[in-house]
């Protein structure tokens, strides 16, 4: 049996949590505090997943580079895929949660836009 420490990141309490694996499946979650905390422990040890959030360059834009982020989570072993395929560059106008990439490095998840941007004058 294998046992991981974590701290939980579902809700703002941080719960120190205890995982029990036998092999890849999870047997027990303890020290959580919340039903979320036995879902996170769960996933992490078996499937972690991640948002992830940078910045993508924009041609004829007010400002040269716009905040993006995967719309929702994506394996953790796919971000340095991920952040790779995200070295292309957008046109403007850009507005807050347009579509700049689509499915991302095959995760089947967009990314969109996080800020307005106008065209240049």
């Amino acid at each position: 049996m294998n046992i991981r420490d974590l701290v939980c990141i579902g809700c703002p309490m941080g719960c120190q949590l205890q995982v029990k694996l036998e092999g890849d499946k999870v047997i027990e979650v303890s020290g959580n505090t919340c039903k979320k905390g036995a879902e996170y422990g769960e996933k992490e040890c078996t499937n972690p997943t991640r948002i992830v959030t940078s910045s993508v360059y924009v041609k004829d834009g007010n400002v040269d580079v716009v905040p993006v982020k995967t719309e929702s989570d994506i394996p953790k072993g796919k971000i340095f895929d991920c952040v790779k395929a995200l070295k292309g560059v957008v046109k403007a106008p850009i507005n807050i949660g347009d579509v700049v990439v689509t499915n991302i490095a095959d995760t089947g998840v967009n990314i969109i836009a996080t800020k307005k941007v106008y065209k240049a004058s």
